[in-house]
């Protein structure tokens, strides 16, 4: 019997490596910061000791103060992450480069205690969208074709889903749009490089690309994307997309089964119901 094709690589994962090798966050990391900002206030929201958290991310040094005492692990294909062992799993600014997210979350969800937190910060969909359509136009116009130039980002809705395939409780999906100003496309290029976030895609062009696609996309990019409040710069679009399940435990909430709620709608609204045949609108009450 003939073998099933292997499911295609989105990443490539060596040069993703070296990408990451070489980036420098002492310079570039304030995304990370505000992630972990954000992450910080939503331990802080939950108000619970954890006593056995993880970390995922392949920024060690950048992430190893949000929670000191974690277990820090690489995003490998196989996280190196025990099953039932922590309390409490961060999956760090790598999701959106997982050839299989989902897989990632499934085994954050695995390594989980009975009613144990899974927290992910990752770029979403809306990041770099100017950055795109400019490199997308430049190339079709000095080229005559595109090529995969930025990685594919999931949308909001798409991620939130996520957490239930990977049989977490109590999903929340959140979002937090951040735009940043640069000089001109090359310093946010450089940004870009200095994030660990350049092109690593499986399918992109291999041979060099020509200097004029560059230079042409940095025209069009001041053109059509200069900064709000000062047109000699452009603007760039970032999207932070921060997930949060529970792995189930018997204790936590769950939704009433239909048709077993035990009070009228009408009474909860201080209203009176009237019959469809009297055209069932709803009025206030008299009492």
């Amino acid at each position: 019997m003939p073998q099933a094709n292997p499911q295609p690589r989105l990443v490539d994962a060596p040069r993703l490596a070296r990408a990451r090798a070489r980036a420098r966050l002492d310079q570039a990391g304030f995304l990370h910061d505000e992630a972990k900002a954000e992450l910080q206030e939503r331990l802080i929201d939950v108000n619970r000791r954890f006593t056995r958290p993880a970390v995922v991310t392949p920024f060690p040094e950048s992430w190893s103060d949000l929670l000191p005492d974690a277990h820090i692990v690489a995003p490998d294909e196989v996280l190196a992450l025990d099953p039932g062992a922590h309390d409490l799993v961060v999956h760090a600014m790598a999701l959106h480069w997982a050839d299989d997210p989902v897989g990632q979350i499934v085994q954050c969800r695995r390594a989980l205690q009975p009613d144990g937190l899974f927290l992910s910060a990752a770029f979403g969909g809306e990041t770099l969208t100017e950055l795109r359509q400019a490199l997308a136009e430049a190339e079709a116009e000095t080229l005559g074709g595109l090529s995969p130039r930025v990685a594919p980002m999931a949308e909001i809705r798409d991620m939130g889903a996520l957490l239930q395939r990977a049989g977490l409780a109590l999903p929340v999906a959140d979002r937090l749009p951040r735009t940043v100003t640069y000089a001109n496309a090359f310093a946010l290029m450089a940004d870009l490089r200095a994030m660990g976030e350049t092109n690593a895609l499986a399918d992109r062009h291999r041979a060099p690309a020509p200097r004029r696609l560059f230079l042409r996309m940095a025209e069009i990019y001041a053109a059509r994307f200069p900064a709000a409040d000062d047109p000699a710069r452009i603007r760039a679009s970032f999207e932070l997309i921060f997930l949060s399940g529970w792995a189930p435990h018997e204790s936590q909430q769950k939704p009433l089964r239909p048709g077993a709620a035990s009070a009228r709608l009408a009474d909860a609204l201080g209203t009176r119901e009237f019959d469809e045949t009297a055209q069932a609108v709803l009025h206030p009450s008299d009492d």
